[in-house]
């Protein structure tokens, strides 16, 4: 790969990039049709609190708020399916790079090297009058995005990067995905403790390639391509695993995506790859895939 290509990509993914850098899979556990339909019309002065994040903050998307280097957009998931609920309050804190110990504890921004400042603890923004609580949140934790970047090749003959990974037998990023369990249950014990009557929906990554991949369209081997794409498969069954350990609703934004994923025309992409052709940040959702989640959020909370 041209270096100046490889290190302009990097340097792009690095600061812009917050969330996980490919696909998904794990099983929802949908409420009772009526009750949940009751519960999804959102009652006069319902509160909605957002967190996560760059995968539901939408860096790159227009229009930007909040903090600059969080990459926040109006058109993420967390204001489109506020704009369906129709909640009275929303209050979004995703920012991009945030880790789970962001949930407690300020996160340092940067842009491009340049510091920014701090962003607050995502849970101040929860309290007593909370009743919606998204939450996606995993993929810096295990360094998906790094091992995205480490992966990228235009070369055919090139070393699998997944050897690297899985050198001696152990897989280094499965071990990180594994060990972000017990940070994901804290995190859902904290938010019943702080907003007990909230619902709390975790949403996971979506789908950013298909099995195989699409090389070179897409920068990875196609076993470097399904290796990514597993380690994610991973970390969402966490995501669901705690979810239904810890009284949350996981909701599986990969399924749905099959046909949307990088390796598609940009007309028919929710997510982009290394390279983006949507305003959106490398190895996340584009607006087409931000409102698509929040549809299918928003289905999931209606019992549909």
């Amino acid at each position: 790969m041209n270096s100046t290509y490889r290190t302009g990509i990097c340097r792009t993914v690095r600061n812009l990039a917050g969330g996980a850098a490919l696909a998904a899979l794990a099983a929802g556990t949908l409420a009772a049709p009526a009750a949940a339909e009751e519960r999804a019309r959102p009652a006069e002065g319902e509160v909605y609190v957002a967190l996560g994040d760059s995968m539901p903050a939408g860096p790159l998307i227009p229009s930007p708020t909040g903090p600059l280097a969080c990459g926040r957009s109006t058109h993420n998931y967390p204001h489109e399916l506020a704009a369906t609920l129709g909640v009275a309050e929303l209050r979004d804190v995703t920012c991009s790079g945030a880790k789970s110990d962001h949930m407690t504890t300020p996160q340092k921004l940067e842009l491009l090297d340049v510091p920014m400042g701090e962003a607050p603890p995502q849970f101040d923004a929860l309290g007593p009058d909370t009743t919606l609580v998204t939450l996606t949140i995993g993929g810096n934790d295990a360094g998906l995005v790094g091992v995205a970047q480490d992966c990228q090749t235009l070369d055919p003959n090139a070393t699998p990067c997944k050897e690297k990974f899985t050198e001696g037998g152990v897989d280094q990023v499965a071990e990180r995905v594994d060990a972000f369990r017990p940070a994901l249950d804290a995190v859902l014990d904290t938010i019943t403790a702080k907003a007990p009557d909230a619902r709390v929906v975790v949403a996971g990554y979506g789908l950013y390639i298909k099995p195989g991949g699409c090389f070179p369209y897409q920068p990875v081997l196609g076993v470097d391509a399904d290796y990514l794409q597993g380690n994610v498969n991973r970390l969402n069954d966490v995501m669901a695993a705690s979810s239904a350990a810890h009284g949350a609703e996981y909701v599986d934004l990969a399924t749905p995506s099959e046909g949307h994923d990088a390796c598609r025309k940009p007309s028919d992409k929710w997510v982009e790859g290394y390279v983006p052709t949507a305003a959106a940040a490398p190895l996340h959702p584009n607006r087409r895939g931000e409102e698509n989640y929040a549809r299918l959020i928003a289905e999931h909370l209606a019992g549909s």
